[in-house]
């Protein structure tokens, strides 16, 4: 048994594989089913939500690598690879696109590591690292990516697992602060809203039986993550309504771009 596969614990349900399984993800244990069925029986339109980060991230990836120009992207909090993995979305307009790939959970890295494969002309690392431990992914992140030049610091459903709030926009501030001007932030951030009292109780019971636990956060304090940049229309909204082709109902799953 490998070092990675000693730390899978298929015991206790895990953020990462049921949102895996919602998108129709076959990384997931039987454990992570049985919570992401209850979880769902609480707040049915749940793995919608997953479905629309997900979305978010295409078109958030494809505007910045079409329109802005971006061809560096650090993705810290990577999740199990899926289709439309953020290296595959920016490669295919930018064939040298440099992505790195940060995540602690190790199964995430089990998969990424065989199946992330990108372009001959791009490069794609994945770093074993917490999102806390921000000198050693930027230097590590570093060896990739030039940090003199743009980069997109992708943060989609990860800074909810920072529980004290001035410390997870520390951490947010102080990555952004080490990229160059031109870098964009693109964040994601399950919220509590007074239309979705559901969705508190499905987070409760969540925090009560899966790992690790998440901190929902109000629109209002989710915009805080931008404060200082330029945030691009439409702001900050919910994830299924960035820049949507067609209007779709809104997810308690708020997201927004911000430019340095």
């Amino acid at each position: 048994m490998t070092d990675i596969e000693s730390r899978i614990d298929t015991t206790r349900p895990h953020t990462a594989r049921i949102w895996n399984y919602w998108t129709g993800g076959k990384d997931n244990y039987p454990v992570d089913r049985a919570a992401g069925d209850e979880i769902r029986a609480l707040h049915p339109g749940i793995g919608d939500y997953a479905k629309a980060d997900r979305l978010f991230l295409g078109r958030a990836v494809r505007h910045l690598a079409e329109q802005e120009g971006i061809t560096q992207f650090l993705d810290i909090g990577t999740g199990l690879p899926s289709a439309d993995n953020t290296h595959e979305v920016a490669q295919r307009v930018a064939p040298d696109a440099r992505v790195v790939y940060v995540d602690n959970d190790p199964l995430v890295l089990a998969h990424a590591q065989a199946l992330l494969v990108g372009t001959h002309e791009g490069r794609i690392d994945y770093l074993d690292a917490d999102l806390r431990d921000v000198d050693g992914i930027l230097a590590a992140a570093a060896k990739t990516l030039d940090l003199s030049q743009p980069v997109a610091l992708m943060l989609l459903g990860v800074v909810i697992f920072i529980e004290d709030d001035e410390q997870s926009y520390a951490i947010v501030r102080r990555l952004m602060d080490a990229l160059a001007p031109g870098s964009h932030l693109v964040l994601s951030h399950t919220v509590t809203h007074a239309d979705m009292p559901d969705v508190d109780e499905a987070v409760a019971f969540w925090n009560e039986h899966g790992t690790p636990k998440l901190t929902q956060r109000t629109p209002d304090a989710v915009a805080r993550y931008f404060d200082g940049l330029e945030l691009l229309e439409p702001g900050v909204v919910s994830c299924s309504a960035w820049r949507a082709p067609t209007p779709t109902p809104d997810v308690a799953m708020y997201a927004g771009v911000g430019r340095k």
